[in-house]
């Protein structure tokens, strides 16, 4: 009987664990690992010390044609893949910023670097941007990692 109570008691703990809802799942962006530590004390990336101010980033391995960081208020930032979320990587896939949207050259789709999603009025994609996980690990620093 003591077995069945402990059971009962110790159940919702893992029901309660979950995973933290962070979808990345594109059929046309291959997953790369990747774990690239932001210093926004440097001047590539003071930039992101303010808001919608985004950053690209071309370093080896960090995603297929590269990332953009961008500050989105009160402490928030996030990451997008430089790739047409749309379309099979090739040469005209990698996306151009703007200002707040990313264009692909490929569609002429552009997207909020807010959130990701498709700007462009009367379009119909599947696909939003390809995000990545962005972590803030102190005042002006984050990382961004898959």
């Amino acid at each position: 009987m003591k077995k069945y109570i402990l059971l009962l008691l110790v159940l919702p703990f893992f029901l309660g664990c979950s995973a933290d809802g962070y979808n990345n799942s594109n059929k046309y962006i291959p997953n790369y690992n990747f774990d690239f530590p932001i210093d926004m004390n440097l001047p590539s990336y003071t930039k992101l010390l303010y808001v919608a101010n985004p950053v690209t980033i071309y370093a080896s391995g960090v995603g297929v044609n590269g990332i953009v960081v961008m500050n989105t208020g009160n402490g928030s930032y996030v990451a997008f893949e430089l790739t047409c979320p749309n379309q099979p990587v090739t040469s005209c896939s990698a996306l151009t910023v703007t200002g707040i949207l990313a264009k692909c050259p490929c569609d002429n789709v552009e997207y909020s670097l807010f959130d990701g999603t498709p700007s462009t009025k009367g379009t119909t994609v599947k696909y939003g941007l390809k995000a990545y996980r962005v972590t803030v690990t102190g005042t002006s620093s984050i990382r961004v990692s898959n």
